[in-house]
């Protein structure tokens, strides 16, 4: 049976996008996390989104600057398989892009009990929510960047229930970020 990832960077008051909705402070030109970056963008299986961070993907990782910036990362985002999640979107015209309108917790539900690759949600803070909430989501990977935003969006807006994690990894970068495995304790 797949696994549920979760990968998002994360300031270090617990914030994934800023009062704006803006991410680019998450961005850092390092080589080591630009190599990190690289890496994880091989290892296959499939992403999962919602709409607006969709809309923010599609915008860029096709693009002739996406690949000369990053162009493994570029690759690698352009040949997994994705899937958004989206109530309000006609059609998903990324490559390899599959749109699901059916309600996110069943329909996640089903792709964890098909065999098939392990699943990694990007950004898209509602469904990582939803989907820790529902008890869909098997290990989180934070990056903490070192950047304080004051406000912004948490990743668990609307979780009710207490959800007790425990560390697996910890990895630090030369730009001062830290990446936190987290797995249901």
């Amino acid at each position: 049976m797949p696994r549920l990832m979760v990968f998002n960077q994360v300031s270090l008051d617990g914030y994934f996008t800023d009062r704006n909705g803006d991410m680019s402070w998450a961005h850092k030109d390092d080589p080591e996390w630009t190599a990190c970056a690289s890496e994880n963008a091989k290892g296959g299986g499939t992403l999962l989104f919602g709409r607006k961070t969709y809309e923010m993907m599609a915008n860029f990782w096709p693009t002739k600057a996406a690949f000369e910036q990053m162009p493994a990362v570029a690759k690698g985002m352009n040949d997994m398989q994705k899937v958004v999640f989206s109530r309000t979107l006609d059609k998903a015209t990324w490559k390899n892009t599959k749109l699901v309108k059916g309600d996110l917790v069943t329909e996640v539900g089903k792709m964890k009990k098909a065999p098939g690759a392990d699943m990694v949600i990007l950004g898209s803070g509602t469904i990582v929510s939803q989907l820790t909430q529902a008890g869909l989501i098997d290990e989180y990977q934070l990056v903490v960047d070192p950047v304080v935003l004051g406000e912004g969006r948490t990743l668990f807006e609307g979780v009710k229930d207490k959800l007790n994690l425990k560390r697996t990894n910890a990895r630090t970068f030369g730009n001062g970020n830290v990446v936190l495995t987290y797995q249901r304790a």
